[in-house]
């Protein structure tokens, strides 16, 4: 299955605690400062809130609401409750809910499983598996210790941001589509 994204998509994948969510942290005002428009993406393996006790959003989704947007000047929220079927969502629904109008690149967090692009984030000392060996989607492995990949893959500076970031742009340039003189 393939999944379509009228902006270029790439996610970063790894075992909990490898520190995804840190180098994203590092990495976006880097591609921000590039001038890129950007989304993200993030995978939760638990029940979250994002709306506080006592907040008029969390009242009114808690008295029955399966949809609740809430918006100001500055920003917009939506959450919808996710009753029935008990399977993780898929990365192409939760596209939809995206404006991809409106930006240059979507990061992914987590949906290791997702057939998408994806950076590898690997640290041996934590003594996991890597990833890319069973993930033909792998397109670059992030460590933060010297690494023989199981194929030939680049292996970038996990703790080195603004090279993951030049390779992030080489990617991306390499994935527009020539526009053909006609």
């Amino acid at each position: 299955m393939t999944i379509h994204c009228d902006v270029p998509l790439l996610g970063f994948c790894a075992f909990s605690g490898t520190g995804k969510t840190t180098l994203l942290t590092k990495l976006i005002p880097l591609l921000r400062a590039e001038g890129l428009r950007l989304g993200v993406i993030k995978h939760a393996h638990h029940s979250f809130d994002i709306d506080q006790p006592g907040k008029d959003s969390r009242r009114l989704r808690e008295s029955g609401a399966e949809q609740m947007l809430i918006a100001s000047r500055h920003r917009m929220a939506f959450i919808r409750e996710c009753k029935g079927p008990e399977r993780e969502p898929r990365l192409a629904e939760l596209l939809h809910c995206v404006d991809t109008g409106a930006l240059d690149l979507v990061l992914v967090e987590g949906f290791k499983r997702e057939p998408i692009p994806k950076i590898e984030l690997h640290r041996p000392s934590l003594g996991k598996p890597l990833i890319h060996a069973a993930d033909r989607h792998v397109i670059a492995i992030a460590s933060d210790a010297p690494l023989m990949p199981l194929r030939d893959l680049p292996v970038l500076a996990l703790n080195r941001p603004e090279l993951i970031l030049d390779f992030v742009l080489r990617w991306m340039a390499a994935a527009r589509p020539v526009a053909r003189a006609g």
